[in-house]
């Protein structure tokens, strides 16, 4: 079976691989259960002991012996208990297939992480409402989760990372979620989007580069240069070469600024979130088994292509300035940053 919910990436030097995976083990398991790992046919443990799995990924991580390990997770937000993947890659396996370096996923069907079904009052339905109140159940464990992942100790050796629906690490503007540790260097985000589609370079194996490289990479392409971008109107339809250029020349604070600003919830969001968060407390009726007498109520599907195309269209952004001094940019997996960012850059007057 196939495997279609979020997954999450993230970047670090090889040499410091190693203790971000056992960072970000620590950071997402839960304590005392059991751990399968796997790092070649004949290398693999299943143990409670975290000090036996990771005594065997320092034996013998690297070369073409990648880590892929499997346990519980007790989801923080919603507080859901699933079944989680972490893996991690040496550069000579990236060199086959760009995954990571460093990827969770989360539950071992898409019906795991996102709810197929929600319970509903009598009385009128509300699509918007379902799709929003469908987006609250999973919108901060998609957070929590990336920075577990990047963030889980103060170390800093995860410089940026990110969560998409999709199998690759594909341009940030792209995914659905971004980490930067350094909210100095949030154009990076615009940057590696630019090299990636523009020269056709795997996301994973170019997110390490360091910020003037990529202004060089990006300033070495011909004038006027640009590429595609999925969006449904023509401001939003392509990137170019000067608007990153533009971007990168800009300070910091003013880039992180604009697009706290563009990260406001729409009309049709607002209008949604009053019921959204009728139905949300519903769902909590009915699963605290104290609660006693709760309102009649009956499931409906939230996976219809209607409450899909609403969440792609309308889910909010979040900006969110980590104490640490990184940002997380981040929406429903259903949707991308890329209107997110192309509303900030608009209002800069960057947009060319």
């Amino acid at each position: 079976m196939s495997y279609s919910g979020p997954q999450f990436f993230a970047w670090c030097d090889e040499s410091e691989r190693v203790d971000a995976f056992a960072a970000a083990l620590s950071a997402l398991m839960i304590p005392g259960d059991l751990v399968s790992l796997g790092m070649s046919a004949t290398i693999t443990c299943r143990t409670r002991s975290v000090e036996d799995v990771l005594a065997t990924v320092r034996a013998n991580f690297g070369g073409r012996n990648s880590a892929h390990l499997s346990s519980g997770v007790m989801l923080r937000e919603s507080e859901r208990v699933m079944v989680f993947s972490l893996a991690c890659y040496p550069e000579d396996s990236e060199d086959d297939h760009p995954y990571g370096p460093l990827e969770v996923k989360a539950g071992e069907r898409k019906k795991d992480f996102y709810p197929d079904e929600l319970a509903v009052g009598r009385g009128p339905r509300s699509v918007e409402a379902e799709a929003a109140a469908a987006y609250h159940v999973v919108q901060g464990d998609i957070e929590d989760l990336l920075l577990r992942l990047c963030a889980s100790d103060a170390s800093g050796r995860v410089p940026t990372g990110a969560c998409t629906d999709k199998e690759d690490w594909i341009a940030p503007v792209e995914m659905c979620a971004t980490y930067n540790a350094n909210a100095a260097e949030l154009a990076r985000d615009l940057a590696l989007s630019w090299v990636s589609l523009h020269d056709k370079e795997s996301v994973s194996r170019i997110a390490g580069t360091s910020l003037e490289a990529l202004r060089a990479r990006v300033d070495a392409a011909p004038r006027g240069a640009r590429v595609p971008m999925k969006g449904t109107s023509e401001l939003t339809g392509s990137l170019s070469r000067e608007t990153v250029l533009n971007a990168l020349a800009t300070p910091p604070a003013t880039l992180l600024e604009a697009l706290e600003a563009a990260a406001v919830p729409d009309e049709a969001w607002r209008a949604a979130e009053p019921k959204a968060r009728e139905l949300l407390e519903l769902r909590h009726q009915l699963e605290d088994e104290a609660a006693g007498e709760v309102p009649p109520a009956f499931w409906v599907d939230v996976t219809t292509r209607e409450h899909t195309r609403f969440l792609e269209e309308h889910a909010p952004f979040h900006v969110r300035r980590l104490p640490s001094g990184g940002v997380l940019l981040a929406t429903h997996p259903y949707r991308t940053l890329w209107p997110l960012w192309t509303d900030a850059i608009f209002v800069l007057g960057l947009m060319s």
